[in-house]
């Protein structure tokens, strides 16, 4: 996967690919006699509104739309803004289409109203890791999140020719409306000297039981299980398995409680400058941690009152450096008992909870955002620089 980043995908129900520009630029100049760059502010959207349609038997949509912000030069991307423009928005994941794909993606355009895509996938691909190879997340907004801002000094590298896809999951148990988002990135020119960031996404499956007390048909692994085929393809079982077994359990008979957690490699040295947590529902706590129980554990980010209409990212005060043989471990917490309490969830029959895309299932989902180095000597001197 080039930098080796594990990344999530599942099944990709796309009936057209399709390109949607509707762009405002802003530039601000830098001031004169100063070495400031000049910063340009680029707003997108869909051409028209798209109103969430949920397949049957779901509550879910998600649906992909396919930005050009008609990049002629190289840039970093310094800061972006997420703006759904209705409550029923869930989440959002924002991909980045490389040139080599822009052109495949564009003759596939058919109308610019975007496409059906559940699962953690942006484009077409090869397997669970391949369209993250392909197309790599830039962002994630959930409600709370705000403006994201790259920490100083970094930015995310964007190629003239690129191409944006926000992946849009709405809940219908909130609204049905029609939507029509926004997304704002703010850029300085590549000549600009900033680190270049990488995003690596460290999933755990959940297996939630029902709440004590609680009983029904739904309260079967299995049923839930097929469930999430029947409402959002049947490859996002073959997922839930795949994450299992990658995790090193039994996908027919896996750990079942209301914790879970999972360790991921390091296969690249590099400094880790930020996190986020990304739960659903019944989310409580997440974890990331570096080399759990080794005399070098560190604990990356630590939230103790996970609240899903409130995430954000967390900037490290100081960074920490991973190398090759590292692992981190992400673990997440959940409480069953807000299946009983949540005015959403309560609207649908008790259900052994796992990984899926709907806003009753769960996820558990740790992201570490790292600068790569080339060598350890290296990132000394830029930790010591990050810290002064």
């Amino acid at each position: 996967m080039g930098r080796q980043t594990i990344r999530l995908v599942t099944a990709v129900l796309v009936v057209t690919i399709v390109a949607v520009v509707a762009t405002t630029v802003v530039t601000s100049e830098a001031k004169a006699g100063t070495s400031q760059p000049v910063v340009t502010s680029l707003t997108m959207s869909a051409p028209t509104a798209y109103t969430p349609k949920a397949p049957p038997g779901a509550t879910d949509d998600y649906h992909c739309t396919l930005l050009n912000p008609h990049l002629k030069k190289n840039a970093f991307i310094v800061s972006s803004l997420f703006k759904p423009n209705s409550p029923e928005v869930h989440h959002t994941v924002v991909f980045v289409v490389p040139p080599s794909l822009a052109a495949e993606a564009q003759a596939a355009n058919q109308g610019g109203k975007g496409w059906t895509c559940f699962g953690e996938s942006a484009l077409q691909g090869n397997g669970f890791t391949g369209q993250f190879a392909a197309a790599p997340q830039l962002t994630v907004w959930a409600p709370g999140h705000g403006e994201d801002v790259e920490p100083a000094g970094t930015g995310m590298p964007f190629l003239a020719g690129s191409l944006l896809v926000t992946q849009e999951h709405y809940n219908l148990l909130v609204g049905d409306r029609p939507v029509r988002s926004s997304f704002q990135i703010n850029m300085v020119p590549a000549t600009t000297r900033l680190r270049p960031l990488i995003l690596q996404q460290l999933p755990a499956p959940p297996d939630i039981p029902c709440p004590t007390g609680s009983t029904g048909p739904m309260c079967s692994r299995s049923a839930e299980l097929a469930s999430v085929g029947q409402r959002f393809g049947a490859l996002q079982e073959a997922f839930v398995s795949a994450l299992e077994t990658i995790c090193g359990r039994n996908p027919l008979d896996p750990p079942v409680g209301d914790s879970t957690s999972c360790v991921w490699p390091v296969t690249k040295a590099g400094l880790v400058v930020r996190t986020v947590a990304h739960m659903h529902l019944l989310g409580r706590a997440l974890k990331i941690v570096l080399n759990q129980g080794t005399p070098s554990q560190k604990t990356l980010l630590d939230v103790e009152n996970y609240n899903f209409h409130y995430q954000r990212a967390y900037n490290l005060a100081k960074p920490v450096l991973v190398v090759p043989g590292d692992n981190i471990t992400v673990t997440c917490t959940y409480d069953p008992t807000l299946e009983l309490e949540t005015p959403i969830l309560r609207r649908v029959p008790p259900h052994f909870v796992t990984w899926g895309d709907g806003s009753t299932d769960e996820m558990c989902l740790g992201t570490v955002i790292t600068e790569p180095i080339k060598s350890v000597p290296e990132s000394v001197a830029l930790a010591q620089a990050f810290s002064q």
